[in-house]
């Protein structure tokens, strides 16, 4: 069950992430921006846990906030490292 939690949670955060990512991040398919969001949500809790965060009751804010924030720097990467352009492929020369 916690697995379906952390896909549905990527999804969300994935594109949440996308959307604060500063730039424009549209370039990165939408299979890769869910795979940010989860990626995101696993570091976002890892480093949530090693900064002394041990939850709250009810619903953990500071938590989300840190997952969105890694999965922003993740679509960032993603976008970087891909380099996919709008208008086809990039051709270097």
């Amino acid at each position: 069950m916690e697995i379906i939690g952390v896909l549905v949670a990527g999804v969300i955060i994935g594109l949440l992430g996308k959307f604060v990512a500063p730039g424009d991040k549209d370039n990165i398919p939408l299979w890769l921006t869910i795979l940010c969001g989860i990626g995101g949500v696993v570091i976002g809790w890892f480093v949530y846990r090693a900064f002394g965060g041990d939850g709250s009751d009810g619903i953990d804010w500071v938590r989300w906030a840190v997952a969105i924030a890694c999965a922003a720097v993740l679509v960032v990467i993603a976008s970087g490292v891909t380099g996919r352009s709008k208008g086809g492929r990039k051709v270097f020369r």
